[in-house]
């Protein structure tokens, strides 16, 4: 794919890690796994799709559960191995979000779909993607998407930090100047969406859907206030996310999201 050689390139110089495990990062990790320890059973096995470095795998491989990941990214891996403790049952594979041929139907209980859908440009691919974490997913399991959203990059990258120079944007079709609908190329990284985009994605597929998250919601414009914060008062505000996070008035308003999807 065109966009591969972005990806390795910006993951080589990327701590991902890091940003997960910076207090205002841990939002949307600790989201994300409160949602997926909901459905988890013991003796359920695990695959993630796009493992990265490890986060989200190790952490329940350290739970006792059997984990499979496959990633792209070689450096990604090297540093996903350095990671795994003797006890871990879990596996490391390199592979493409967009085909999991060596993966058999209907193996997985829960599947993690947790980074591919950043970085894929066309919904052709993103429903090639989300086909395919269906297919290895057993019926009745539970998938887990993630995506990267327009609005909350735009209010804390380019009016809140002007990392991102919005009127040059509009003047030059990246951001829609009447709706403020992004495009994004596999040069930018990354795929922004707005929540009625997921919906159409997931239009074709016969999956129920009970939950739609802001796995982070306002965790990076405020992430100096959160950074700040001493536990008590950290605990609190997670506590508010915990509460406000699926409100449907409020999930638009995130960097990211996550779909929560049960297959058929």
């Amino acid at each position: 794919m065109e966009s591969n050689h972005y990806l390795i390139d910006f993951y080589k110089a990327y701590d991902e890690d890091s940003r997960l495990q910076s207090k205002h990062g841990s939002i949307e990790f600790l989201t994300t796994m409160r949602y997926v320890e909901r459905y988890l059973k013991p003796g359920n096995r695990i695959l993630e799709i796009g493992a990265g470095t490890g986060r989200y795998s190790h952490a329940l491989a350290r739970r006792g559960y059997v984990v499979d990941a496959v990633e792209l990214v070689e450096h990604n891996i090297e540093a996903f191995q350095k990671n795994t403790l003797p006890n871990e049952h879990i596996t490391i594979s390199q592979g493409n979000a967009l085909d999991l041929s060596a993966f058999s139907d209907n193996q997985y209980d829960v599947t993690l779909l947790l980074g591919p859908l950043y970085h894929l440009y066309t919904q052709e691919d993103k429903r090639q993607a989300i086909r395919e974490a269906i297919r290895v997913t057993k019926q009745d399991g539970v998938i887990f998407a993630a995506y990267v959203i327009s609005d909350g990059c735009l209010i804390d990258e380019g009016f809140h930090r002007k990392n991102i120079n919005v009127a040059e944007y509009v003047q030059t079709g990246l951001l829609d100047a009447e709706t403020f609908v992004a495009k994004s190329e596999p040069k930018d990284l990354f795929e922004l969406v707005r929540k009625e985009d997921v919906d159409e994605i997931m239009s074709v597929f016969p999956v129920n859907r009970p939950h739609y998250v802001a796995s982070d919601g306002c965790a990076l414009l405020l992430r100096e206030a959160i950074d700040t914060m001493d536990e008590d008062t950290f605990r609190l505000y997670l506590s508010y996310h915990f509460a406000t996070c699926e409100r449907r008035d409020l999930v638009g308003i995130t960097s990211h999201a996550l779909d929560i999807f049960q297959k058929l």
